[in-house]
């Protein structure tokens, strides 16, 4: 046998293990597919089979393909680093919620849809946080979690149709979400979970 015969055979590269998936981000993807039905950027069939898949991904990868061509957060919820974040439901409802980072903006417009912003497992950098809530007949709810300040501005019109249950002082180094409302027949609701 000749040493060309006793060469050792080159192991073969070990597979790449892609991380896994959780719930929390199967729901952010979930969201984030029906928010963007929602602006009209894909039709309630393609909204469906993308959710089937969404709910069956097991990895990160997989879940990364079912939004790569919508732009904006990437699959895990985060902020794209924008610092505005516009919420304007066409089709369906909005739920901004799960884990996601909060700008310093939220614009938030519905006619005759609902919008949640949903805040209680959210990473917000910033003390002050803007949110622009205007809507028709529809209904804009806010969730801040315990410890968080909320506060009316002054020029929201029609106040009778905002609902302020978060009245809790922020407690210190906590952001507080300014609300400017602005809705018609519609509700603004804000509540605040407790610790």
């Amino acid at each position: 046998m000749s040493d060309a015969d006793q060469l050792p055979i080159p192991a073969s590269p070990e597979p790449r293990v892609e991380p896994r998936a959780g719930d929390a981000d199967r729901e952010a993807v979930a969201d984030r597919l029906r928010s963007a039905a929602g602006e009209g950027r894909i039709d309630l069939g393609e909204l469906e089979e993308r959710l089937d898949r969404a709910y069956a991904a097991k990895t990160y990868g997989e879940l990364d393909t079912l939004v790569a061509d919508l732009g904006g957060r990437p699959a895990d919820g985060a902020d794209s680093g924008d610092d505005v974040l516009v919420l304007k439901p066409k089709l369906a409802n909005i739920r901004q919620s799960g884990r996601w980072t909060v700008p310093s903006r939220i614009v938030a417009e519905c006619r005759m849809m609902h919008i949640e912003i949903d805040f209680t497992e959210a990473v917000c950098p910033h003390r002050e946080v803007t949110v622009e809530a205007t809507c028709g007949a529809g209904h804009i709810r806010l969730v801040v979690p315990a410890g968080w300040g909320v506060r009316v501005d002054g020029s929201s019109t029609n106040t009778g149709h905002i609902v302020n249950k978060a009245t809790e002082a922020a407690e210190p180094g906590a952001p507080t979400v300014t609300v400017v409302g602005h809705p018609r027949s519609g509700l603004i609701k804000i509540k605040q979970r407790r610790h």
